[in-house]
């Protein structure tokens, strides 16, 4: 098993942080930040900008890098480079590609909902938790 290199978008928006309901493996009925594979000949930062718009049918543009995880499992091992995105235009999402479900959240919502392992301490841990409100 070769590790596979991965992106995210945190979004902020009105001190809540756009989550999406993973709607496959791994991680089924999880939420996390939206995401996925980088794909050969793709930067990073269009990879972000492409998820993002598969996932939850917004347009961001890509920001600085946040920081980085990664997640080993049986039949996988993804490293995951998670960047902060601005929303360009409308903040409405709509859940699409392996996402299930997608909304923004506030911290409440991170207290409730099941969130792939390590989700929240990476928030902390990465400055963000701090921008989103009860």
């Amino acid at each position: 098993m070769s590790p596979t290199l991965g992106v995210g978008g945190i979004a902020l928006h009105e001190g809540k942080i756009l989550l999406v309901e993973r709607g496959r493996e791994p991680g089924l009925g999880l939420w996390a930040l939206p995401g996925g594979h980088v794909e050969a000949g793709e930067t990073m930062e269009n990879a972000v900008v492409r998820e993002m718009a598969e996932e939850t049918g917004l347009v961001v543009e890509c920001g600085p890098l946040r920081g980085w995880v990664q997640r080993i499992f049986d039949e996988y091992h993804m490293v995951i480079f998670d960047f902060d995105v601005s929303v360009v235009g409308s903040t409405e999402p709509a859940a699409g590609d392996d996402a299930a479900e997608v909304r923004w959240c506030g911290l409440g919502d991170l207290e409730d909902l099941p969130m792939v392992p390590g989700m929240v301490e990476f928030l902390v841990d990465h400055g963000v938790m701090e921008h989103i409100l009860g």
